[in-house]
């Protein structure tokens, strides 16, 4: 079976908006990224350069790949929770824990950064810095 999956319909869950899942991506799927696409975010870089033709399948396959391997992925985390709609977290952490990556503008649900508290003692030489450079 291909654990990847297309998103179908969308529904509203307390006011996010969430698409439900299907196993019925195939590979005569339209690409992602279309050649067209390529050579306007080529252009956007570089307005002087261009790309060899092989260099542009290999790119237009990669983005494939990696879509594909994303929704993959991030649809097994939805299964693991038990869940049949693919929500933005499934693809949050999927893309933070395989390919270090967070999505600016998309916040974790309750999650806070991991921020490292400060040492009672830490706090002590802080202030006594703090005195000494008055």
């Amino acid at each position: 079976s291909n654990p990847s999956a297309n998103m179908e319909g969308s529904s509203s869950d307390g006011g996010r908006q969430q698409k439900t899942f299907s196993t019925a991506m195939s590979a005569h799927d339209a690409p992602v990224l279309t050649q067209r696409r390529l050579s306007e975010l080529v252009k956007e870089v570089d307005p002087t350069q261009l790309l060899d033709e092989d260099v542009e399948e290999l790119l237009m396959q990669m983005a494939d790949d990696f879509i594909e391997g994303v929704v993959s992925s991030s649809c097994q985390l939805a299964r693991h929770r038990k869940s049949s709609t693919l929500e933005t977290k499934d693809l949050q952490l999927h893309l933070e824990r395989a390919w270090n990556m967070s999505i600016p503008g998309f916040g974790g649900e309750g999650q806070s950064h991991k921020r490292s508290l400060a040492t009672e003692a830490h706090k002590q030489r802080a202030s006594l810095i703090k005195k000494v450079k008055r």
